[in-house]
């Protein structure tokens, strides 16, 4: 599948234009269901556990995603664009936890 397309660029630009916390919060929430937000916040809680050396069964547990699912999301951040690896330094810089109440830092 090509992800790569007009639209796909369309909608990074659109993100790129976001101006604060709230109004990335009420685009995302108009653009997916809740369910959708909520299983991207767990993806990337699990990307930066991952990169924390937090174990598979912790993530799991604290995610509620399949050992399949943070399987690719390690493979992703191990091998894959980059994107996840930038994010997660970016937002070491700026003390983001990757869970509420996990105490990982």
């Amino acid at each position: 599948m090509d992800w790569n397309t007009k639209q796909t660029t369309e909608l990074i630009d659109a993100l790129l234009a976001l101006k604060d916390r709230g109004q990335a919060r009420r685009f995302l929430r108009d653009l997916m269901t809740e369910k959708e937000l909520v299983e991207l916040g767990s993806r990337w809680a699990a990307a930066r556990m991952l990169a924390k050396k937090v174990p598979y069964t912790e993530i799991t547990k604290q995610t509620g995603l399949s050992s399949r699912t943070v399987a690719r999301i390690s493979q992703w951040l191990n091998k894959g664009m980059g994107g996840y690896r930038a994010l997660i330094n970016a937002s070491d810089h700026t003390h983001i936890n990757p869970l509420p109440g996990s105490g990982l830092r």
